[in-house]
């Protein structure tokens, strides 16, 4: 329905002399959601997210908010907040003082600046810290506090942009999950930026996978990972091997000379297509007993499983399982039907 929907990006293009940085995107957000915008460096994720907070101007495309056009709404007076990869805190103020900045840039009464940054200082778990130094705090610590900034203000929309990029891998996964809940307790709209698809899964209801500027594909983590629109997507969203292939009719296609089932239909009789198969998905057994079998010709062990490269007729296939093989070992692999995901040739879409 129109009514949750917060924020509607219409044909959205941004150009930088000769250069298209974001071309015809359209892009509605929904109340209450968390949105991540992934994709690689010069995908055109931040110039969009710039867009919405007012930052840039789109050359063509409107900005809808709550209903109402705001492409020339200046920054402060939109609802809208934004968390960047440098916090960007007052280091000559404390924690309090900080997230306190702008409800006195309001004018708000003391008493109730008092009331707000405590509840924020509650919901970031930085009770206690009020009378820190920004300075001597840690990355995870800086970043609750730009957060509880971000937040205090009571936006109807945040935007982040790659805000765990500069902590660890432990700290970083931590924050994620803190994210998440934070959203959740507070049901505003988050739209996140980043390059990393473990965290854009991880934290996300809806993807928008971001190539060139243009959207590649919109879904739920589920979806984007599971049935990818096209080779850029599972190429870009874990790893994947990518076959050619022909589907001989609905449910049976043809790969490695070989037919399988696939639960795939809505194709040409014969028609060429690539099969996307993810790693974890395909079963190791013997020789005799594969669709396929070919040679071990590397293991590495990756913590929670081996990464296995075999080799059959002539190609790599990657495949990621709990045990161990020996290089060299000849094997056999079999994938089931619900592992084979069709996807349309590139050159064939329209």
């Amino acid at each position: 329905m129109e009514k949750d929907i917060l924020i509607n990006l219409k044909n959205i293009t941004k150009k930088y002399t000769d250069n298209i940085v974001i071309k015809n995107l359209n892009l509605e957000v929904k109340r209450n959601e968390f949105v991540t915008l992934l994709g690689p460096s010069g995908c055109g994720k931040t110039t969009t997210l710039n867009i919405i907070a007012g930052f840039e101007t789109p050359d063509e495309g409107s900005i809808v908010f709550e209903g109402n056009e705001i492409n020339l709404v200046p920054p402060y007076k939109r609802q809208i907040n934004t968390v960047f990869q440098k916090y960007a805190l007052f280091t000559h103020m404390n924690v309090y003082e900080n997230i306190a900045f702008g409800l006195r840039i309001k004018k708000l009464p003391q008493k109730k600046i008092k009331e707000k940054v405590e509840k924020m200082l509650k919901l970031v778990d930085l009770e206690g810290f009020e009378k820190r130094s920004t300075d001597s705090l840690s990355g995870g610590q800086q970043q609750r506090v730009a957060i509880a900034r971000a937040l205090v203000n009571e936006p109807k929309l945040l935007l982040l942009d790659e805000p765990l990029g500069a902590l660890d891998l432990k700290l970083r996964k931590e924050m994620q999950i803190e994210l998440k809940n934070i959203q959740k307790q507070l049901g505003i709209t988050f739209v996140f930026v980043t390059h990393d698809q473990e965290e854009a899964l991880t934290m996300s209801d809806t993807i928008v996978v971001l190539n060139k500027g243009e959207i590649q594909q919109i879904g739920t983590p589920e979806d984007i990972y599971n049935e990818p629109k096209n080779k850029f997507v599972a190429n870009f969203i874990g790893v994947s091997n990518i076959i050619d292939g022909i589907m001989l009719k609905d449910y049976n296609v043809k790969f490695e000379g070989i037919e399988f089932k696939c639960v795939d239909k809505g194709f040409m009789d014969n028609e060429a297509v690539e099969i996307v198969i993810r790693p974890e998905d395909i079963k190791i057994v013997s020789k005799e007993k594969g669709q396929l079998y070919g040679k071990v010709i590397s293991v590495v062990f990756r913590g929670v499983h081996y990464e296995i490269i075999v080799e059959i007729n002539n190609r790599e296939w990657i495949i990621h399982n709990t045990k161990h093989a020996e290089v060299g070992e000849e094997i056999g692999i079999n994938i089931f039907p619900d592992d084979i995901h069709i996807m349309r040739r590139a050159s064939d879409k329209t």
